[in-house]
């Protein structure tokens, strides 16, 4: 088994992994609960919960498009819904682009390969000779579906991004595709690759690289129930804290009552965190009257009202008078003539400087007195004006700032008692006025009535409250919201714990999971690079992920060494050789074991290679259609010589394009019709020696009828939602005909014993016949076939009849 063929064993999905190293666990049953209560949650998050979701591994079964890029007229690709690997050819321009291009936007309603494009922009799409209803319509096999569901995608307008899919399973209605739940699934696991995204792998920037390659390690369900078990654990802990520092502020409270009998009661029930007394608590809650809360709301706001400090209000109001009556006493003085000389002057410089070559005089008319000689004198007078008027100036700031700071000290709070309206509006109205001298007398004037007004309704409001027994109630009512936490605190212990185990034991799986999956991924890489590189001199020696999803730096280390000399890989690999590894790096993370997808589509990928790589190409898809349905659009014919060359099984379909876009798509080769094309070939070649139709003729049609067989079994499995794994598993381990046969009949290789009365039921006594001459060409004596073309034509068509097995309930 290869390395390739063992990394996709092996990586089991996640989800099943994990559920099996939690019942290996030693873990307490509470803790595991708790597990399983947060990695199912965490499963829901990242899908569907609808009834139409599909959880079952998808195949192709038919695509069938019209007016759609280089299709006008409906076309149809029909393929068998199992492993495989599928070559659709033909030349270019023929549609075969189109057909997968179809594919992809049927499940995506975008074309994400378009480089430096808006993906929901798709250019020139609708087809020019049948551009009315453009439309595409797969058919899907999934997992444990007895019939196909279908996906439509059509468009409601010439605009590419106006497309609406919708999707039909078998017992379910008709729903929009969002409800599958694969949005997640295609953007992980991407099951579509061109040519332009090879060259977007390895071309886009580190970081995107790194993103495309983390997030096929599949750890989403564990970060998410992380995440959930981890703010459940914090909000305990928020809890705990919230009661444990709420105490010794409550317990103060309670001493400073202690003249009370029930806060006495009250501090003894809390005082020893270890032994709380909560009883005592709820019954000196329940034994509190009820209050009017409306009322006694409007007294606490009443009782903690204070109007303006009247001496410091006094004080502002008195610097301000000063002030005044300084700058009036300063009226007509030398300082104030030269406050007012000293702006004149400055003003005619001012003019000066905007008119450097007027000379005249703008307030007189004199010619020839602005001069130089004129400025410098002005503006030594100025410097002696200012000097001499700096009095009056301060006296004028000591008004601004004298109003201002009274004017600071008027403050409205944010709940005014009903009875305090006015006299408070009063108050604030003064910080609209302008005049120092009248804010100052309004100022004194409203500052005593509000001063007066609140104290009387203060008094008022304690005297109310005490009367209510507020000071205790409004304890009684701290002591019972911390009692309620003290209690959540107490029933919780235990889960706190529980969840630090739990969270403890999430952390070190995810490590040692994302490790083994990370060096499954690098194991399957290199095999794939392995078969590819072929006969070129570099290695490829290591593929790891610098960083974390949450840094600004990450990225997709590949190392290689060149005849033993170490160098990264993307510096030193040619053109083709950097084709084959993003065929290598995206082969293994859209085959992961967690993909839904059964497919894989593959456009025009053996561009740049060389002959040698195109057969190291055949060999890895060969690999990865043992569990796979790989489908693989080419107009290069050496992909197809690579499978014939090295006898690997393939089917072909041939795309040919006539006129008006009439495109078509024909099977002209497959495992079975490969085989029946030989059984043919002999049949119709006169003079073969007598052995080769005994023995070679029906050893070719014995092929024929067990690769029918086989696809019957992979659709027959694929139905009931039997585990692919046990299938390739039960399909390795038959060895004769007649337990592949019983595997495709009854899904049990065990009972081959009825084979032939099962094959008699469904086709007749003469397919019992034509098995058992099939089977007589493995013998000594081999089997006697007097019509060798009849014999072959029988045997076809009993193949195409098996490989449509029955629909079982």
């Amino acid at each position: 088994m290869t390395e390739t063929e063992q990394h996709q064993q092996t990586a089991l999905p996640l989800a099943e992994t994990v559920t099996t190293r939690l019942a290996e666990s030693a873990l307490p049953e509470p803790v595991k609960a708790l597990l399983r209560d947060a990695l199912g949650s965490g499963a829901a998050d990242a899908g569907t919960t609808t009834s139409s979701a599909a959880s079952g591994r998808v195949y192709l079964d038919s695509l069938t498009v019209n007016g759609f890029r280089g299709i006008g007229p409906r076309a149809r690709l029909s393929l068998s819904p199992r492993p495989g690997v599928n070559l659709v050819v033909g030349r270019n321009g023929s549609g075969k682009s189109s057909l997968a291009d179809a594919i992809e936007v049927g499940f995506t309603g975008a074309r994400a390969h378009r480089p430096g494009q808006d993906a929901t922009r798709g250019g020139h799409w609708v087809n020019l000779h049948n551009a009315e209803s453009p439309k595409i319509e797969l058919k899907l096999a999934i997992e444990g579906d007895a019939g196909n569901s279908t996906l439509t995608r059509a468009w409601t307008s010439k605009e590419f991004g106006s497309s609406e899919a919708a999707f039909k399973r078998p017992g379910h209605g008709v729903v929009p595709l969002a409800e599958a739940g694969w949005d997640t699934a295609i953007a992980d696991h991407r099951p579509f690759l061109s040519y332009t995204d090879l060259d977007l792998m390895l071309n886009g920037k580190p970081s995107q690289r790194y993103d495309a390659i983390a997030t096929i390690l599949g750890m989403d369900l564990l970060s998410t129930a992380t995440n959930g078990l981890s703010a459940r654990e914090k909000a305990l802990a928020t809890t705990a804290k919230e009661a444990r520092d709420a105490l010794p502020g409550l317990k103060d409270a309670l001493y400073a009552l202690e003249d009370d009998d029930r806060a006495v009661q009250a501090l003894l029930a809390v005082d020893t965190p270890e032994a709380l007394d909560l009883d005592t608590i709820d019954a000196l809650v329940a034994g509190l009257p009820p209050a009017d809360d409306s009322r006694l709301a409007e007294l606490q706001i009443e009782a903690g009202v204070h109007g303006p400090d009247l001496a410091e209000v006094g004080e502002a109001v008195q610097r301000l008078r000063i002030a005044v009556a300084d700058v009036e006493d300063l009226h007509g003085t030398d300082a104030e003539n030269a406050r007012l000389r000293a702006d004149l002057l400055e003003k005619a410089l001012a003019h000066a400087d905007r008119h450097p070559d007027d000379d005249v005089c703008p307030a007189c008319g004199t010619e020839r007195v602005l001069g130089r000689e004129w400025y410098d004198h002005a503006s030594r007078q100025i410097v002696e004006l200012r000097r001499e008027a700096k009095t009056a100036e301060d006296a004028r700031a000591a008004v601004r700032t004298g109003a201002r700071n009274l004017q600071n000290l008027i403050e409205r709070p944010a709940r005014i008692p009903a009875a305090l309206t006015d006299p408070w509006k009063a108050w604030t109205d003064c910080r609209q006025i302008t005049d120092p001298a009248e804010l100052a007398r309004s100022a004194e004037e409203a500052a005593t009535v509000l001063a007066d007004a609140c104290g009387a309704v203060r008094t008022y409001a304690v005297r109310e409250l005490e009367e209510r027994d507020e000071r205790w109630r409004a304890l009684l009512t701290r002591l019972a919201a911390w009692a309620d936490k003290a209690r959540e605190v107490e029933r919780d212990k235990s889960l706190r714990t529980d969840l630090g185990k739990a969270l403890r034991w999430l952390k070190s799986l995810s490590t040692d999971l994302r490790e083994q999956r990370m060096e499954r991924f690098t194991d399957a890489t290199q095999a794939i690079w392995e078969r590819l590189r072929q006969e070129s001199n570099v290695d490829l020696t290591a593929v790891s992920l610098k960083g974390s999803e949450k840094a600004n730096v990450r990225k997709l280390v590949m190392a290689a060494s060149v005849d033993g000399q170490d160098a990264p890989a993307l510096d030193v690999m040619s053109q083709g050789e950097l084709h084959s590894l993003a065929l290598s790096l995206f082969l293994p993370r859209a085959t992961t074991a967690d993909s839904p997808f059964g497919f894989l589509v593959i456009d025009d990928p053996v561009q740049s290679m060389d002959p040698t790589k195109v057969h190291g190409l055949a060999q890895v898809l060969h690999e990865m259609g043992r569990h796979r349905q790989i489908v693989v659009f080419t107009h290069d014919p050496r992909l197809q010589k690579a499978f014939t060359d090295q006898e690997l099984p393939v089917t072909v379909f041939q795309v040919t394009r006539g006129e008006g876009s009439r495109v078509k798509v024909a099977c002209v080769d497959d495992p079975v019709a490969q085989a029946i094309g030989d059984a043919r070939a002999i049949a119709a070649t006169p003079g073969l020696p007598s052995e080769t139709y005994s023995h070679v003729l029906p050893g070719l049609c014995r092929i024929a009828l067990e690769n029918a067989f086989l696809e019957a079994a992979w659709i027959r499995h694929h139905r009931t939602g039997g585990s692919e794994h046990d299938l390739q598993a039960a399909i390795d381990s038959a060895e004769r005909f007649q337990e592949v046969a019983a595997f495709a009949l009854f899904g049990d290789v065990s009972r081959g014993g009825d084979v032939k009365e099962e094959v008699r039921r469904r086709y007749g006594s003469p397919a019992c016949s034509l098995i058992q001459q099939c089977q007589k060409g493995a013998h000594p004596d081999g089997a006697s076939i007097p019509n060798p073309h009849r014999f072959v034509t029988d045997v076809e068509n009993l193949a195409q009849k098996i490989r449509k097995p029955e629909v079982t309930a």
